[in-house]
């Protein structure tokens, strides 16, 4: 019986990093289609989204199996349940890479050009989105620590950004609305940190049985 339940949360791993292949998919592409407007790259980023939210419901799925089916001990109840608790998180960081191509595709041309910090904040949340994931298949507490403590650096890029935009604008080196569309980027980037951190404050939870709010 052990032995079937330890394939499974196997499973539940692969599935996990999977759904976390796909976000960092979606949060790559939409930084692309920021600077390209390429409509197969927003196409790419949406059905990413899709994927996202399928997996979700598969995992769902397998998570309540789990439940049923094999009765877990506490600290097997705890990985199953932040589990559960992470791929919303995941969900929701496919609906914000969506939401920025949706951003994009109503602006003319790219909303960006070469380097910037909103491609820095986007390589950041990236990072922290793969090292969330492989803390908890790796169990690794001092990993998932790092992931909340990397939190700040993007904060920190997105008060830049905040900064920037605004003296574009008293400068009149960028109009209004462009500006608005960017500052809406920059804190869809934002949030995709915080539920990366979500996610390894629950991996915390899930080894530790402890879980702090951040």
């Amino acid at each position: 019986m052990r032995n079937r339940f330890d394939e499974q949360l196997n499973v539940l791993n692969s599935e996990l990093v999977e759904m976390g292949a796909l976000c960092e998919y979606a949060i790559s592409g939409c930084v692309k289609y920021l600077i390209t407007n390429d409509d197969i790259i927003k196409d790419n980023v949406l059905e990413a989204d899709s994927q996202i939210d399928q997996k979700e419901r598969d995992i769902e799925r397998l998570c309540m199996k789990l439940l049923m089916q094999q009765q877990p001990v506490a600290s097997d109840l705890r990985v199953i349940s932040a589990a559960l608790k992470m791929i919303s998180d995941m969900e929701r960081i496919g609906d914000q890479a969506s939401d920025i191509v949706e951003i994009a595709k109503h602006s003319k041309g790219g909303l960006i050009c070469g380097k910037s910090h909103i491609e820095d904040m986007a390589r950041e949340t990236i990072k922290m989105v793969t090292e969330s994931v492989d803390s908890f298949v790796k169990k690794n507490v001092a990993l998932a620590e790092s992931v909340i403590g990397h939190d700040a650096v993007v904060d920190k890029l997105f008060d830049i950004v905040k900064g920037e935009l605004i003296k574009n604008v008293r400068k009149s080196e960028m109009d209004a609305e462009t500006s608005i569309d960017l500052l809406m980027v920059a804190k869809y980037f934002e949030r995709i940190g915080d539920h990366a951190e979500n996610i390894a404050d629950w991996v915390i939870y899930s080894v530790t049985g402890k879980r702090e709010i951040y």
